[in-house]
């Protein structure tokens, strides 16, 4: 079976399958497992992503036609990545795997359906993801498992996350306890104009033995003011936007603490801002949100977590 993923989050559940030897072709997004970095790109996006928080958003919505107006409907016909028909050709693949949960953020199905009617003698199956809460996250591993014959390993998989997970709560429910109350804690999936983080991401919160705030499980990320965020107040800030590293997300954190209201958030006044790279961990819908709600557990609870995590995860912004 040849497959072509151009969904990061997708090849990460194509490896955990044991199936990376059969992967040809990925996505410009698709870095991990490192060594899938050899196959061929098959995408890129028609803005330039190296610019900062506003500078990509301005672009997104000039390509889009509109103006910030928070009717995501205004974004259905964005389309902000171009697919390599002829290399895609080439290879032959007999799946393909994308999304439709957001076509910012990664090629969508309509894009790949689009490319694949100008395929000659090629009808490729067609396997698109749509999580929205962590329980879509397990259903995805398991489509992907059955298109591959890896269902079995599917769910085994799935277990092994779900007893990740639960031992991360329970553990984390005696820290909040001790405390009296959990935590307040907002994520901001963009920094400007500012989103909080929708989807799975509360729930992540939750296990991590936080309280969510200005975001809600299964809906997409909705924007915010700063009258909401400073009206909010968390106690514990997570700077997580979608595409960027840790150290591209502190250069844009730079843009928030110009801002008057920063100084009077909570979460600044005790520093505790935390950096999380949204790229690989909160935004990625697959295997790696365990390791996320690990890395918002250490934020939250510092050595008292009992979670040794890389550095390049996460750190204090200051």
């Amino acid at each position: 079976m040849r497959i072509v993923s151009l969904l990061a989050s997708a090849t990460e559940m194509v490896a955990a399958l044991g199936c990376t030897e059969q992967l040809v072709g990925r996505s410009h997004e698709c870095d991990y497992p490192p060594e899938v970095q050899h196959l061929p790109a098959l995408s890129r996006p028609v803005i330039d992503i190296n610019t900062n928080s506003a500078g990509i958003d301005a672009q997104v919505r000039q390509l889009a036609g509109t103006r910030r107006t928070g009717d995501e409907a205004a974004l259905q016909a964005l389309s902000i990545y171009q697919i390599d028909i002829a290399r895609l050709q080439e290879l032959q693949p007999d799946v393909i795997l994308t999304q439709t949960q957001c076509e910012v953020c990664a090629v969508s199905e309509r894009d790949v359906s689009e490319a694949v009617r100008q395929l000659t003698g090629l009808q490729p199956r067609i396997v698109s993801l749509a999580p929205y809460r962590l329980s879509d996250v397990w259903e995805d591993l398991r489509r992907v498992g059955a298109a591959l014959g890896r269902l079995a390993e599917a769910e085994a998989l799935i277990a092994s996350y779900q007893q990740r997970l639960e031992e991360l709560r329970q553990r984390c429910a005696r820290l909040s306890a001790g405390r009296g109350q959990a935590p307040r804690v907002a994520v901001l999936e963009w920094l400007d104009p500012l989103m909080g983080a929708g989807n799975w991401t509360p729930e992540l919160i939750a296990y991590a033995g936080g309280e969510p705030v200005l975001s809600a499980s299964g809906q997409h990320a909705p924007w915010i003011s700063w009258d909401e965020l400073r009206q909010a107040d968390p106690e514990v800030l997570i700077l997580s936007p979608c595409g960027f590293d840790v150290e591209r997300t502190r250069q844009d954190a730079a843009l928030l603490e110009q801002h008057s209201a920063w100084s009077e958030l909570q979460a600044v006044r005790e520093g505790r801002v935390y950096l999380i790279d949204g790229n690989h961990y909160l935004n990625r819908s697959g295997p790696r949100l365990v390791e996320s709600a690990e890395l918002i557990a250490r934020a939250l609870w510092g050595e008292d977590a009992g979670i040794p995590l890389p550095a390049e995860g996460w750190q204090p912004l200051r």
